[in-house]
């Protein structure tokens, strides 16, 4: 299947009025616009969905620091996965009246605990980040769990100008910011680009 943006708000719409909680997971390459999808949905579902990023799972700077990872910050092994696969599953459960969800904040470079409120009243929960596709223990449980999994596809040359220009705005030269999104996470996009085929659905955008 594959969807334009709005065509992708009316399949949402269309989720959130399946009578019971659904998950709708959002993946894509760094850079993709994963993120701007998953606020103009919410923007336009309102109360009807909530927007929970796989980001807020970062470790925290000083434990990569400690095993050496700050060069590769994105990559799979720099989460606290097994942490978002018992978030996802709570969310599925929908048992407790409020879920909360940690935020990433990049200014801070940390993860912030309880920032993101789900009420059990709410039908859908748009989970946003880069490998709800993995095959590898524990992202592949997270497939399970979820109604639908999108992968965004956008232009390659607009997703790396995207993602350089937030690296600048969050404190990086111009040339650390380029060379950064063409090295961690490129390395990450390759691994990401090779889960496409496993999506529900592609949205263009």
């Amino acid at each position: 299947m594959e969807l334009t943006t709005s065509g992708a708000i009316d399949r949402a719409r269309a989720l959130a009025r399946r009578g019971r909680r659904v998950l709708l997971g959002i993946t894509g390459e760094p850079g993709a616009g994963k993120s701007t999808l998953g606020a103009e949905l919410s923007s336009a579902l309102g109360a009807d969905a909530a927007v929970v990023p796989m980001d807020g799972f970062h470790l925290a700077q000083s434990r990569l620091e400690e095993l050496g990872r700050v060069d590769r910050k994105g990559a799979p092994d720099t989460f606290d996965a097994w942490g978002f696969v018992s978030l996802v599953r709570r969310l599925a459960d929908a048992a407790e009246p409020v879920t909360y969800a940690p935020a990433y904040r990049r200014e801070l470079h940390n993860g912030v605990t309880g920032a993101i409120p789900v009420e059990r009243s709410t039908p859908l929960v748009i989970i946003e980040g880069n490998y709800l596709l993995l095959e590898e223990e524990p992202w592949c449980l997270v497939h399970g769990l979820m109604d639908e999994i999108w992968y965004v596809d956008v232009d390659e040359d607009l997703r790396m100008r995207r993602l350089a220009a937030r690296h600048e705005r969050f404190g990086k030269s111009h040339e650390a910011a380029i060379a950064w999104a063409a090295g961690s996470d490129e390395s990450n996009a390759v691994l990401i680009r090779a889960t496409c085929d496993r999506a529900d659905a592609i949205v263009r955008v």
